[in-house]
């Protein structure tokens, strides 16, 4: 019988990874609005921001307004994303995220050049060094993540047996460090898994790490993100990045454009509906994807924001009963 959690964690990437890649700027006021609206729903962490070169991804240029000009809401955490010392010092200065970090090598060197402008052995000096500024500003590292783990739209399939090399090369990383990792994240970039790849993975992980949690960052550019989050559901996975609406994906990651994150308000319905409590408002999250697909001004691929959920038409039929 599959092993589903009780509960899980959705990390809400909409605001980072949707802004990211639309071609139209979007202005910071609505980036704002929709930040707001999703602390509403019950989410507990939101990357609202990534701390990158302009000119590389111009829809985040105005990150640091966008960190200003939100409303906090108590219980929520608001994050942002770096890759090198000045993004970090640029998260920093707005004196409102919550800082964490990880250590995230890349199963891709075809795609960690094109994103990162970096070699494996490049990345891993800049890690060391980062690592040095997280301990002089207390910044927690508590995860160790692979991106572009199950494969790569310039390099091709991804071997598992490569991704554990890579992890445990993260590990001793983290262990030179003297750091305690608690998660493990495996990071669908481009969207190549299937469910079956997804609990190889995982299975893979939990037999060899037994004592950390493992998370799941799924792509849905061919459609399988939420059958590939229901299959690590069934083994046991409570920790997952989605993005509200389906926005987004990543500019460097798709010769024709890739979509987002697994869709947020999809992910929590069918938890919700399987019994997993996500302690998240499902109406809520449904009004924040219609709201986010009137911000870009073009479909989204979410579901829910189109048919609505089943709680409605349940008390609509319930009413028109009795």
């Amino acid at each position: 019988m599959p092993s589903f959690p009780k509960s899980v964690s959705i990390h809400e990437e909409g605001p980072r990874e949707g802004f990211q890649f639309e071609k139209t700027p979007v202005p910071t006021g609505r980036k704002i609005e929709l930040i707001d609206a999703l602390s509403k729903t019950g989410l507990k962490s939101i990357r609202i921001a990534s701390f990158v070169h302009p000119k590389a991804v111009p829809g985040m240029a105005d990150s640091e307004d966008v960190v200003a000009g939100i409303t906090p809401q108590p219980g929520v955490e608001y994050q942002g994303m770096w890759f090198n010392e000045r993004g970090l010092q640029r998260a920093l200065s707005t004196k409102r995220l919550s800082m964490k970090a990880g250590i995230t090598l890349c199963a891709s060197d075809a795609f960690l050049k094109r994103n990162k402008n970096r070699t494996q052995e490049e990345d891993i000096a800049m890690h060391h060094k980062l690592i040095a500024m997280y301990r002089e500003y207390e910044i927690r590292i508590k995860t160790v993540a692979i991106s572009s783990a199950f494969g790569c739209n310039f390099q091709g399939e991804i071997e598992l047996s490569y991704v554990l090399d890579l992890l445990q090369k993260a590990l001793a990383i983290a262990a030179e460090e003297g750091l305690t990792i608690e998660t493990i994240a495996l990071y669908d970039t481009m969207a190549w898994a299937t469910p079956r790849r997804i609990q190889a993975a995982v299975g893979a992980v939990q037999d060899r790490y037994p004592d950390h949690r493992v998370s799941l960052h799924l792509h849905n550019t061919r459609g399988m993100g939420i059958a590939n989050a229901f299959a690590a559901l069934e083994m046991g996975v409570a920790d997952f990045d989605a993005s509200v609406g389906g926005l987004g994906g990543c500019p460097f990651a798709n010769h024709h454009g890739a979509a987002g994150n697994v869709c947020t308000e999809d992910l929590v319905f069918m938890c919700e509906e399987m019994g997993v409590s996500t302690g998240i408002d499902l109406e809520a999250m449904i009004d924040c994807a219609r709201l986010a697909e009137d911000i870009v001004g073009h479909p989204l691929p979410g579901s829910l924001m189109k048919s609505g959920s089943l709680a409605r038409l349940r008390n609509r039929t319930t009413a028109a009963a009795e």
